[in-house]
């Protein structure tokens, strides 16, 4: 089985966090929000790892400094498809599944990303979605499926009709892609959205209209995929992971 590449979205600036440090570096049970994705990273053995780096760049690396890790720098916050874009160069040459986590999620288990990839592999989709189904989707995009189940697209929230805001399958921001896919179908992105930026989830639409697969492994656990955008997510999933490690 071929190891995966893997790239890991911690640009952001967290301005909901209301502090000067770099989201991805908050205290979390004992470590940093980001140490805890990337524990969970190395449990897949992938072949890289590139991590895209933004706000505080040097700050993120310094903290994750020892770790086998590739950077690019992400100068302009021009969405998720655009920091993907910064990618090429540190991944030219791969041939395989490609993974793009967002770096906020400290819950998820390496086992769901384990099965996400086996059913992209076995799906032999051009790109498969990690999902969840939320109570209160608010702010997530949804999934849009189609009769036969499979996914259609994945509209932002800001973007959604009132209908689509109904749905309650989120998307968790975690892609997984075939590399020709992504790379053949990532320079036709546009920034025609309410938030002028790339979508990387917008290469769904595009690989469905070509008669494409895309595939979505829904998360058992709505937790595993929630980020962190406020210092009151932080305590709660903190809160979270505490009780779990002490079985409760």
């Amino acid at each position: 089985m071929s190891r995966p590449a893997v790239v890991v979205l911690a640009a952001g600036v967290g301005k909901r966090m209301k502090s000067d440090l770099p989201k991805v570096l908050h205290p979390f049970a004992g470590s940093t929000i980001i140490d805890f994705v990337l524990t969970t990273v190395r449990s897949l053995s992938p072949e890289r790892t590139v991590v895209v780096v933004g706000h505080q760049a040097e700050k993120v690396r310094a903290a994750v400094n020892g770790q086998p890790l590739r950077f690019v720098l992400q100068s302009e916050q021009l969405g998720t498809g655009h920091a993907v874009m910064q990618c090429v160069d540190e991944l030219a040459g791969f041939e395989g599944t490609i993974l793009v986590l967002v770096g906020d999620v400290p819950l998820l288990r390496p086992r769901t990303l384990e099965e996400m990839l086996r059913q992209h592999r076995e799906s032999r989709a051009a790109c498969t979605v990690l999902t969840a189904l939320f109570e209160d989707p608010t702010g997530y995009g949804r999934i849009v499926r189609g009769a036969d189940g499979s996914v259609e697209a994945i509209v932002e929230h800001k973007d959604a009709s009132e209908p689509q805001l109904l749905i309650r399958e989120i998307n968790s921001g975690i892609l997984a892609f075939q590399s020709e896919a992504l790379w053949a179908y990532i320079r036709r992105l546009s920034r025609g959205n309410a938030q002028s930026e790339y979508y990387l989830t917008d290469l769904v639409g595009m690989l469905r209209a070509d008669g494409r697969r895309v595939s979505a492994y829904c998360a058992e656990d709505p937790w595993e995929v929630t980020g962190i955008n406020s210092s009151e997510q932080l305590a709660a999933l903190e809160c979270i992971y505490l009780k779990r490690t002490r079985g409760e």
